[in-house]
């Protein structure tokens, strides 16, 4: 009797032993880099909110592994020199296994240096196609290529029977890259660009620029850029009484640019993820589940709603997980399942990775959205 009894005190001993062991493993640092303030605070301000609540509730639900995640975030107020500084600091300092972020394709393209030579996964918040075209090891994206919301209009365009349109595009790395595929994709779809604008970020006035296009042949107009630039284009071409098609860029998918634009926001047609319609959407669309989580938990986090760009960082953080949960807290091992990613359905698309794609995507991944009344609709 006196052995059982020693027996079973022994091995509760080794439980609590062990129980103790698990609950005293430090936690695993993620890195996030963030445009929290600056032009694209718009970008980051929700990323960074998201990213904290979903570690936040992964944790409240014991971690990953019995372990929990520390996440450590850096603003890099949209500037391709912070961010670069930011990210040293992450991998050498902090010891990140990984990083999501940054918000922008410029800080997004000068950070891949730096994790490339680390070898430390990226997981990018980004549009531009050349964040991950071509493929870089160690980089990966959650955001909608710019190639594919290209399609996305100019598909709507030719339904509409027009082939001649102006573009104005800002002169950084989103809307340089954006318009490159302007203008790579435009004889495919047979559609002519008879003026081509830009402006640059800190322009407060592109009413030069838009009386140009007004006295040209455009059927429609495509505005490429980040707020606050393309809200002062809305609102400088109803200034101007532009009766002709405006379309905007993923790159505004969020209520902030109704707000800025206001009255000249009416009308205006983008490509977006489903997050911002989500409650629009048939049950039987195989993203509503997420979505719909995703919305509701935004909103009673933050009282506001969840948007196109807060979903960037949404995916990134579950892709993330999901990668260490089945392989482990390496970076190479992080790196290596995430490129095993398969049919993964989140807030910017169902994504599946390979080694040929570290963008994940197709053009499934978005819809067209219209502004109707001050809000989005979804453009069946």
């Amino acid at each position: 009797m006196s052995r059982s009894i020693f027996r079973i005190i022994l091995v509760l001993f080794f439980s609590f032993l062990m129980a103790g062991a698990v609950f005293a493993a430090p936690p695993v640092k993620i890195g996030a880099l963030f445009s929290v303030s600056g032009p694209a605070s718009f970008l980051g301000e929700p990323e960074r909110n998201t990213a904290e609540m979903m570690v936040a509730e992964i944790n409240k639900d014991g971690g990953i592994k019995g372990r929990k995640l520390e996440l450590i975030v850096y603003d890099t107020q949209g500037d391709a020199t912070k961010a670069v500084q930011a990210a040293n600091k992450l991998i050498k300092d902090d010891k990140v296994v990984a990083i999501i972020g940054p918000s922008t394709t410029g800080d997004s393209m000068a950070v891949i240096p730096v994790v490339e030579k680390a070898e430390i996964p990226l997981i990018s918040c980004a549009a531009g196609i050349k964040i991950t075209d071509p493929v870089k090891k160690w980089v990966f994206k959650t955001a909608q290529n710019d190639a594919l919301a290209v399609m996305k209009i100019y598909k709507n365009l030719q339904k509409k029977k027009i082939n001649k349109i102006a573009i104005l595009t800002v002169s950084d790395g989103f809307g340089s890259s954006g318009r490159e595929q302007l203008k790579l994709q435009a004889k495919e779809f047979g559609i002519k660009i008879i003026s081509d604008e830009t402006y640059s970020p800190s322009d407060k006035d592109m009413t030069v620029q838009l009386t140009k296009i007004r006295q040209s042949e455009a059927q429609a107009i495509i505005c490429w850029g980040t707020n606050p630039g393309p809200a002062i284009v809305a609102r400088n071409a109803k200034q101007l009484g532009i009766k002709i098609p405006l379309y905007m860029s993923h790159g505004v998918s969020s209520k902030k640019f109704i707000e800025l634009a206001g009255v000249g926001a009416e009308g205006i047609i983008l490509p977006s993820g489903r997050v911002i319609v989500a409650d629009q959407l048939p049950k039987s669309d195989p993203q509503k589940k997420a979505l719909m989580n995703y919305v509701n938990k935004y909103r009673e986090h933050y009282k506001v709603e969840g948007d196109h760009f807060g979903g960037h960082a949404y995916d990134a953080i579950m892709l993330l997980t999901k990668a260490m949960e089945q392989a482990g807290f390496s970076p190479a091992a992080i790196r290596d399942q995430l490129e095993k990613t398969k049919k993964y359905a989140g807030i910017g698309g169902t994504f599946s990775y390979s080694p040929q794609d570290h963008a994940g995507l197709n053009s499934d991944a978005f819809v067209l959205v219209q502004v109707e009344k001050g809000g989005w609709k979804l453009i069946k």
